[in-house]
């Protein structure tokens, strides 16, 4: 379905644009036998870009990645699931430098074009001689299949219950790029960027630099914007890379189709973003927050993430109670400027609140749609042209059971 010049390729995967190969394996990180180390390959030199965590506790792979992406480009990332090598201490940073090595080794390329990835369990160290072993077995798993992108997908999950993978298309000087994602995640998100993982294949021509401002910009505007939890975590990391294998006019955000390109990019960053939500620990239904109105877009971001992270708010969406006096509460906590007398609040289509006055509403129609796995919060300050959309999900018992035994 075409929408703004893209359109979502039915069946792709993070190996659909051109260059690319994928792989993953288990090599016992993992108490159980899912897939815990995968690879993404480009096939020649990449440009690629990174944004990273900003919680002052860093993983060691963060460190390594930044090293590797110094000059702009990569030609792999090797990731693992079932520990995060964070708070490790020099013995981590060792580890994370020999899972660059030994995957540059074996993999035929220079230490420098390989960056690493870690998610799991925080402050214990890598099993090294099962990872290494990993290792050596990854060039014989790496591929360009359904297959092999599946198994890479299920390498980079941890509490994650479903993948979460993407792929677009759109037309660059006349000819088919191509942009696809895949991202775990699933607790202790509330990114707050530049436990989640991403990463970005296109096919596109476009330099490191480009690719750079536009994965900001975009992170922004969509991995920023949602929240499980409300913790950083110390790994959260979103690496994407351009193999350029389609030879068309350099992507600038000068050139005619850039648009066009930057709307596909931000569709697989949003469907990301909007999957990591709706799959949060415990969660059985997405939420939405829709802030309008605001003083500036970076008010509305603050006002939305506030409302969409409140544990009252997010209890109530649990409950299908319509409480809108939690939501206003968290409006008016956010610490931006607004009109306290001109707040207008409604749940999907049920208006509750008009000019912050509460208004007579169906009960039973609202608790019918609090029901549903999808809801809708949507919140009008009438202060100014701002606007933002965060996403998240509901707070069940079933996230303090998962999260309570997390490491045993």
């Amino acid at each position: 379905m075409a929408d703004q010049g893209f359109k979502v390729v039915e069946g792709g995967s993070i190996v659909t644009p051109r260059g690319f190969q994928v792989g993953g394996l288990h090599c016992g990180l993992k108490k159980t036998e899912r897939n815990d180390l995968g690879v993404i390959v480009c096939d020649e030199l990449a440009n690629a870009a990174a944004v990273y965590t900003t919680n002052l506790f860093q993983a060691a792979p963060l460190q390594v990645t930044r090293e590797s992406l110094a000059h702009g480009t990569l030609r792999a990332v090797v990731a693992n699931s079932g520990n995060a090598n964070a708070c490790t201490g020099k013995q981590g940073e060792q580890d994370a430098y020999t899972m660059r090595a030994q995957t540059a080794q074996y993999l035929g390329l220079h230490e420098h074009e390989v960056a690493v990835a870690s998610t799991g369990v925080i402050g214990e160290l890598l099993k090294m001689d099962r990872l290494s072993a990993g290792i050596t077995r990854l060039p014989a798993h790496i591929g360009k299949t359904e297959e092999h992108a599946e198994a890479f997908c299920q390498s980079i999950l941890t509490t994650d219950l479903v993948k979460k993978e993407i792929c677009v298309s759109v037309m660059v000087d006349g000819q088919e790029v191509h942009i696809a994602g895949a991202a775990k995640g699933s607790g202790m998100i509330h990114p707050n960027m530049a436990t989640m993982l991403a990463f970005m294949t296109t096919d596109a021509v476009i330099s490191s630099s480009a690719l750079h401002q536009l994965l900001s910009q975009t992170t922004d505007q969509t991995f920023n914007m949602i929240t499980v939890d409300g913790d950083t975590s110390t790994n959260d990391m979103l690496v994407a890379m351009a193999s350029g294998f389609v030879t068309h006019n350099e992507l600038t955000p000068e050139h005619p189709d850039w648009a066009h390109f930057a709307a596909g990019f931000r569709k697989v960053c949003e469907y990301l973003a909007q999957a990591i939500a709706r799959d949060g620990e415990g969660a059985t239904k997405l939420v939405e927050v829709v802030v309008t109105g605001a003083i500036s877009e970076l008010s509305a971001r603050a006002i939305a993430k506030t409302v969409i992270g409140s544990s009252l708010v997010k209890s109530a969406m649990f409950g299908a109670d319509a409480n809108w006096g939690r939501v206003i509460a968290a409006v008016g906590r956010a610490g931006e400027p607004l009109n306290v007398e001109t707040v207008d609040i409604r749940l999907g289509d049920i208006v509750v609140l008009t000019g912050s006055r509460p208004v007579p509403f169906d009960e039973e129609a609202a608790l019918a749609y609090l029901q549903g796995d999808k809801v809708e919060i949507v919140v009008d300050l009438h202060y100014g042209n701002g606007q933002a959309i965060a996403w998240g999900c509901d707070l069940t018992y079933d996230y303090v059971r998962i999260n309570a035994a997390y490491r045993t």
